[in-house]
């Protein structure tokens, strides 16, 4: 997992388009990646539009904002385009990615356990160093502080 200072893990995802993202892409750009459990649910809405409705103070920044998660493509591409998100959505399917940052663990809810996403994000250098990391973040914290270190 990587923490604060250090490289983040390069990785090669598909969008909700189909088009290929890769880290080396993103260089000269400050960058902001957040995890999130599921397309279209409340918590994940309120952090996607969160992100959405902060674009004009991210662009001044250089920054761009990419999400990340086991959906599919297509569904991620359904939520984008329902929520009118300017930025791509990640799917990792496989959980490589998820897993490499240590945010696909076992969860609980109502006494059942089950592996999912902890909601987290990542701000990058233009070099692709970790700024600022949150693990385990709420949606609203997440924005805030994701800002707050670009």
């Amino acid at each position: 997992m990587p923490t604060k200072g250090q490289p983040f893990p390069d990785f090669a995802l598909p969008t909700q388009d189909g088009k290929t993202i890769t880290l080396a892409d993103l260089r000269g750009k400050k960058v902001i990646i957040f995890a999130f459990p599921k397309a279209n649910t409340t918590g994940c809405t309120a952090q996607a539009c969160g992100f959405r409705d902060s674009f004009p103070q991210l662009n001044v920044s250089n920054a761009v904002v990419l999400g990340l998660s086991p959906d599919a493509q297509k569904d991620l591409k359904k939520w984008k385009d329902k929520e009118g998100l300017g930025y791509d959505l990640l799917s990792d399917m496989d959980k490589t990615l998820l897993t490499t940052l240590g945010v696909w663990q076992e969860k609980s809810m109502y006494g059942k356990k089950y592996m999912g996403v902890v909601r987290s994000h990542w701000v990058l250098d233009e070099q692709g160093v970790v700024m600022d990391e949150q693990i385990k973040v709420s949606p609203e914290e997440s924005v805030k502080r994701a800002l707050a270190a670009v």
